[in-house]
């Protein structure tokens, strides 16, 4: 069992220095006032300043750090499919160096940092605008297409604005709870489109249910962005829907090597950047489609004095006076944002509770004690669903979508653990690593949804963040998981979720996110 989680605190012996000048300046006003003392005071000062002079020079630098060489970098990452292994290098990394090493990723020196506390330090070092990481090749594509960085790759003030106006209508739990019937006729449509690739199997299996969640998770932020139904879930997904979903996969796969690229590289092995802006205009093209169209019959319906009814987000965008520039490409990024975070969930749940009968049929208990005879649960109803949560939370331990954040401090150098980090350096947050802290997760590889129903057990709260933390934390997190937990009910309520092969184990890959390496195939059984 875990110990009880203790509050950060600044750690010892390091004060900074302003404090020992004005120790000294203290001492030298006290002893031209107060000659009695003189002489105990200007020792104690004189202490002072040479215990802090020693535990200063106890911190070790940068070059002190432990790590492989820039050559076993590049062995791990090109030569041992490392780019798809970033999540087991982490555990890698920390079982040979402990919780903070160095290594190169491609032309970038990056600080990893694999231990819960000292993740918690990094981050509350932030500052007021945080910096997620440099996202060289997003931005890059950005400013060769003159396109606008939205909410994922916008920096400073100009993010800031942003997320407070998208903060209004995706975080507040009033504003989500209007999103719950919009999101529950999406999943009506799931329920179907379940039933339909079912049919095609003799054994009721669907095949590589992550790109039916693909699908639903696009029409889920579509719905919730246009106000509109765009036919991910129909028999015959359109052929523009396809190719963005398309667009999505590569432009993730691509995202890692094209980091990893020097830049010079790009112009002799040029394949990799040009599926990459390949990809991006793809996206960009369907989210500027979509929105032309919603706004051309928003601004009808307001010639002939319509009210606008709804909780159309690029609608609320429009009205904040920003440029079409802006709205496209935060809508863009919004849009991928979505799609992966739920299919990615949505696939390990089912995958882990067909997996674990016992857990699923305690789970449907839960989901049929709250509806009752109710055919669609409502945001207050999955709020009372311990079960579920607890679930989903042990999902996204298990496999966060996000395997590794990234911070930088632009501004100052920051103490973590034993090391002076400087400034404008690269950290990267391990979440895979530390969500499979055994010091912290008990048996850590197996799931368990009751370990976040133990009272009695704390749980360091940044061991497992699966949506960020602080002002740079998903700022779709609500809309998610009120979509993940309106799924996951209606389907426990439909049908009993199988293994097609009862011994069959999926393991996850990274893709920049952590997807599954292989199909999962499940049977969808009537209840």
């Amino acid at each position: 069992m875990c110990g009880p989680y203790k509050p950060l605190r600044a750690p010892e012996g390091c004060a900074p220095r302003p404090l020992a000048m004005v120790v000294m300046s203290c001492a030298i006003r006290q002893v031209t006032r107060s000659p009695a003392h003189r002489r105990a005071i200007a020792e104690t000062a004189v202490q002072f300043l040479v215990t802090h002079k020693q535990r200063s020079s106890a911190m070790k630098t940068l070059c002190e750090m432990p790590g492989p060489g820039a050559a076993r970098s590049a062995w791990d990452l090109l030569c041992h499919e490392g780019l798809a292994r970033l999540h087991e290098l982490q555990l890698e990394g920390k079982r040979k160096y402990g919780p903070v090493w160095k290594a190169s990723f491609g032309p970038i020196l990056t600080v990893h940092i694999a231990d819960a506390a000292l993740i918690e330090q990094v981050l509350r070092q932030e500052g007021k605008h945080p910096v997620r990481s440099d996202l060289s090749s997003w931005k890059d594509y950005r400013q060769q297409r003159g396109h606008a960085c939205g909410l994922l790759t916008a920096e400073g003030e100009e993010w800031q604005s942003i997320r407070s106006m998208l903060a209004q209508h995706m975080l507040k739990p009033k504003e989500v709870t209007a999103y719950s019937d919009v999101l529950n006729q999406v999943v009506t449509d799931l329920i179907a489109r379940l039933r339909n690739q079912r049919s095609k199997s003799n054994n009721k299996v669907v095949k590589d249910v992550a790109g039916e969640f693909y699908k639903f998770g696009l029409e889920g932020i579509s719905s919730v962005l246009f106000e509109t139904r765009i036919g991910c879930l129909e028999a015959d997904v359109p052929k523009d829907t396809e190719d963005f979903i398309q667009a999505i996969n590569t432009m993730f796969q691509m995202t890692l090597l094209t980091m990893a690229m020097p830049k010079f590289l790009h112009k002799i092995f040029p394949a990799p950047w040009q599926k990459f802006t390949a990809s991006w205009d793809c996206m960009f093209a369907f989210a500027k489609g979509h929105i032309d169209r919603r706004m051309a019959e928003i601004k009808e319906k307001l010639s002939r004095r319509k009210a606008i009814e709804g909780k159309y987000l690029t609608y609320f965008l429009s009205c904040q006076n920003l440029s079409m520039r802006t709205i496209y490409g935060n809508v863009t990024e919004l849009l991928l944002a979505g799609v992966d975070t739920i299919s990615s969930t949505m696939s390990w749940t089912l995958y882990e509770l067909s997996r674990h009968p016992d857990i699923q049929a305690t789970l449907h208990r839960e989901i049929k004690d709250i509806l009752g005879d109710k055919l669609m649960p409502s945001y207050a109803d999955v709020a009372r669903m311990t079960l579920m949560k607890a679930v989903v939370k042990e999902v996204l331990r298990l496999y966060p979508v996000i395997p590794g954040n990234a911070r930088v401090i632009p501004d100052r150098d920051i103490q973590v653990g034993e090391y002076i980090i400087p400034q404008k350096t690269l950290i990267t947050l391990c979440h895979y690593a530390t969500s499979r802290d055994e010091n912290v997760f008990p048996d850590p590889n197996s799931f368990q949804p009751a370990r976040w129903l133990n009272k009695h057990q704390s749980i360091h709260p940044y061991a497992s963040i699966p949506f960020g933390f602080g002002k740079r934390s998903c700022i779709g997190k609500r809309i998610a998981e009120l979509e993940v937990y309106l799924a996951v009910a209606r389907i426990l309520t439909h049908f009993e979720v199988r293994p097609e092969f009862k011994d069959t184990v999926v393991k996850p890959m990274t893709r920049t996110l952590l997807v599954p390496a292989t199909d999962i195939n499940l049977q969808f059984i009537d209840r």
